[in-house]
C-alpha cells in the first residue's frame, strides 16, 4: 500500500507553494515568513519538515535546535515548533506524521523532546494528541511570550500564552 502522507525538509521550491497554501488561512503565512526559516534551516538552528498528502502541501512543523524558551534552552532541549496542517488535511494523520518525523530527528540528537502548545479550543486536538503520545507538563505553569504568567496578573488569550511539555526518549 502506498502511504499518502510524505514528510521531507523544506526546500526553495516548496516555498511558493506553502506561501499560496497559507496565506489565505488564519495564519496568512506569506512566502517572507518561508524564507526566514529556510535560511535558518541552512544555518543548522532549525529543520522545517513539510508534509504532502497524496502530493500536494498538507502541513509543516518546525525542530529548533535552540529553544526560546528559557528552561529548555539553559537544558539544551530541543523545541517542536509551529505545527501547522492545512484544516483539509485534519484528521488524516498529516499531523501524527510530522511529529513522528520530528521526534525521530530529535531523539538522535536529545534524550529529551520539548513543546509548547496553546490553551485556547483550537489546540485541543494538539494538547490531546501530545498527552496521547507521552507528552508531559514542565511545571511551571502558564507562559506568555516564553515569561511566566504570575498570579494576579491579566493576560491576552493568544497564540503566545502556552503550557509547555515534555517527552524523553523511550
Amino acid at each position: 500500500m502506498i502511504m499518502p502522507i510524505t514528510v521531507k525538509p523544506l526546500e526553495v521550491k516548496d516555498i511558493l507553494e506553502l506561501a499560496a497554501a497559507f496565506l489565505p488561512t488564519v495564519w496568512k503565512t506569506p512566502a517572507a515568513y518561508f524564507q526566514k526559516i529556510l535560511g535558518e534551516q541552512e544555518k543548522e538552528q532549525r529543520v522545517v519538515l513539510v508534509a504532502y498528502y497524496e502530493g500536494k502541501i498538507a502541513g509543516f512543523i518546525n525542530i529548533l535546535w535552540q529553544s526560546g524558551y528559557p528552561p529548555f534552552a539553559e537544558k539544551g532541549i530541543p523545541e517542536i515548533n509551529d505545527l501547522r496542517v492545512l484544516e483539509e488535511y485534519r484528521r488524516k494523520g498529516v499531523a501524527t506524521a510530522l511529529v513522528d518525523e520530528a521526534e525521530k530527528r530529535i531523539f538522535k540528537r536529545s534524550p529529551v523532546v520539548g513543546i509548547g502548545v496553546g490553551l485556547y479550543a483550537d489546540y485541543g486536538p494538539a494538547q490531546q494528541m501530545y498527552t496521547r503520545r507521552g507528552y508531559n507538563l514542565d511545571g511551571r505553569g502558564l507562559i506568555s511570550n516564553n515569561e511566566p504568567v504570575k498570579p494576579g496578573n491579566h493576560v491576552f488569550v493568544d497564540d503566545d500564552l502556552v503550557i509547555f511539555l515534555t517527552k524523553e526518549r523511550p
